[in-house]
């Protein structure tokens, strides 16, 4: 009765339970099923082929590679290859039920062994005990075994055995992600294969694929973005996707991308990059805190400007235009010079390793901001201790120094046309903008050359440093320090100039022309500029940078010494099986 009665309790027009086919994933829905369709392995699809088509068939293979390049996938298609009804074949019909039930996971002679969680000693041995039966109704019992690198040590071991002479229906496939964790003695047993990290580019072509095949509008820069931050995993880059379809409606644009992965726009980054290379501090800190009001992700913006520095050290060193670099990298790496750049990477990728575990994510972001935007103003080890050397060192900061800005980009002066054509009467009137232009200290050593430079050709600067400042010479005429002034020469006068750096030999050997390069040698001595002269000092100059620290003014490397041996007596015991060698005076000398 009470069963009854609360049956007819039940309103009559309750909905029925949904009937909808359960949804499957983008990254299983296009998940590959042929050898052909593995995207950036195709070196071991054609090896595994190769293999297939001559017999020579290995009863262990261990496929090893970052997460999500297609480990798995391959170790089922391999195990379609083997056991399917028109096998062994490299291109399996995916129509049997062999084929289908392998697919779907749910083949009763192909096991795959999750290693993490199936992992201790007495499941390996209940593998090595099941290995004797013979396979139910394919032509091979194959065991897939993912992650093995997490097997215990006692299960490696129980595995040696059977893995080095299984039965002859027995196929064993491994899979990992960290292959230097599992013992030689298991992969002496197996034909290792190596899966690469998936390029961008691919990653992008299958990305387009699928938009279009999910009837999907997406922007190209979008999906470039998604394809970036997979980081060479394809089934990372799927998944992103299809987070991004569930959580945007219409059109996927970048700012959408943007938004939902707390990342900066190009146009953000490139911005506050600009600031710090034109060390305007307080401009990059104040865009900066600009975009971490806007929710942005602080790896996220930090990862974006290792992108942004590692574009600009490629257009430094590259003259490629076609790699693919973050925008506006190649014009900010015109701005400095490359051993600035590689700093620069020093500086961000060492925020990035104390961001792990910091709650100061901001704070350790605005740090590295700061120091990007000094590395102009900092000295080579070179340059440093030649300062020290000579006396001299950076100049002391007062207060007023301390709090006024540098501004380092000057207007030109109204009227200036930036023709590249500079009359030699119009250079003292440029060269003190040019010095502003060079930093902090690089200047002081031009100071010191004659001033201000002459005029040798179209667009030729002559610039001649007396003997006594030849240290100066040598750190002005370095190719980062030419790079310097050229950029600031072109800054200044919109015009590409010639830099011709040398030492007035006249000052130098009391001669009337400044032509003249001998070494001037006397009797007794080397003078400083004949010494810089000498074969030994070029050699060390030219393979290790050597400057002249210190010399003595007495020294004359040409000088004969007399050779001089100063033998020690000893008592020795003549023995007649081994009796001592006699030496002539011209072997002991």
């Amino acid at each position: 009765m009470a069963k009854a009665k609360a049956k007819a309790a039940l309103p009559d027009d309750l909905p029925e339970a949904p009937s909808a086919v359960p949804y499957t994933v983008v990254a299983r829905r296009y998940r590959p099923q042929q050898l052909t369709d593995l995207i950036g392995q195709e070196h071991v699809a054609s090896a595994l082929k190769n293999a297939i088509e001559s017999g020579r068939l290995a009863h262990a293979y261990l496929f090893t590679g970052a997460r999500g390049v297609g480990k798995t996938s391959t170790a089922r298609i391999m195990a379609k290859c083997l056991n399917c009804e028109k096998g062994p074949t490299p291109t399996p019909c995916d129509k049997c039920d062999i084929c289908i039930g392998i697919a779907n996971g749910n083949d009763l002679d192909v096991q795959e062994i999750d290693g993490a969680s199936n992992n201790k000693v007495e499941e390996a041995r209940d593998l090595r005990n099941n290995v004797g039966f013979r396979p139910t109704r394919a032509r091979f019992k194959i065991y897939i075994i993912d992650e093995v690198h997490m097997l215990s040590t006692g299960a490696f071991n129980a595995l040696l055995k059977t893995m080095e002479e299984p039965p002859a229906h027995i196929k064993f496939i491994l899979a990992t992600t960290e292959v230097q964790k599992i013992p030689i003695t298991i992969l002496s047993r197996c034909q290792r294969y190596n899966f690469n990290t998936v390029g961008p580019g691919k990653i992008l072509e299958t990305l387009i694929h699928i938009a279009k095949k999910e009837g999907i509008n997406a922007d190209v820069e979008a999906l470039r973005i998604v394809a970036k931050r997979a980081n060479g995993s394809m089934r990372d880059s799927q998944t992103l996707l299809e987070q991004l379809l569930g959580a945007c409606e219409g059109t996927l644009t970048t700012q959408q991308v943007h938004t939902l992965f707390g990342s900066a726009s190009d146009e953000q980054v490139q911005q506050i990059a600009m600031a710090i290379l034109q060390a305007d501090t307080k401009s990059a800190l104040e865009l900066l805190a600009k975009a971490m009001d806007q929710g942005l992700q602080v790896t996220e913006l930090l990862d974006q400007f290792i992108e942004f520095w590692r574009g600009m050290m490629i257009a430094a060193v590259s003259s490629e235009t076609e790699l693919a670099l973050a925008d506006g990298a190649i014009a900010a790496a015109k701005l400095t010079h490359l051993d600035a750049t590689l700093a620069g990477l020093d500086v961000l990728s060492a925020t990035k390793g104390k961001l792990r575990g910091s709650t100061q994510g901001q704070l350790l972001l605005e740090v590295a901001v700061v120091r990007l935007a000094r590395l102009g103003d900092l000295l080579s080890v070179a340059e440093l201790s030649q300062q020290l050397a000579s006396g001299g060192g950076p100049a002391p900061v007062t207060s007023a120094a301390a709090t006024t800005p540098v501004k380092k980009k000057l207007e030109l002066e109204p009227g200036t046309n930036g023709s590249a054509a500079v009359e030699a009467t119009n250079v003292g009137s440029f060269w003190p903008k040019v010095l502003l232009q060079c930093g902090a200290f690089l200047p002081e050593y031009l100071k010191t050359a004659k001033n201000p430079p002459a005029i040798i050709g179209p667009n030729a600067l002559a610039i001649r440093f007396p003997a006594e400042y030849h240290s100066n010479y040598e750190l002005v005429k370095s190719e980062r320090n030419q790079d310097v002034l050229r950029r600031a020469l072109k800054f200044v006068t919109n015009a590409d100039w010639k830099i011709d750096i040398g030492v007035d030999q006249a000052i130098f050997n009391g001669s009337s022309s400044p032509s003249t390069t001998s070494v001037a040698l006397t009797s007794d001595k080397l003078t400083r500029n004949g010494l810089l002269k000498l074969p030994m000092f070029l050699s060390a100059s030219a393979k290790l940078g050597a400057l002249l620290m210190r010399w003595d003014e007495g020294f004359d490397p040409h000088a004969k010494t007399e050779k001089t041996v100063e033998l020690a007596v000893v008592d020795l015991v003549d023995d007649p099986d081994n009796p001592l060698p006699i030496l002539t005076d011209e072997e002991i000398l």
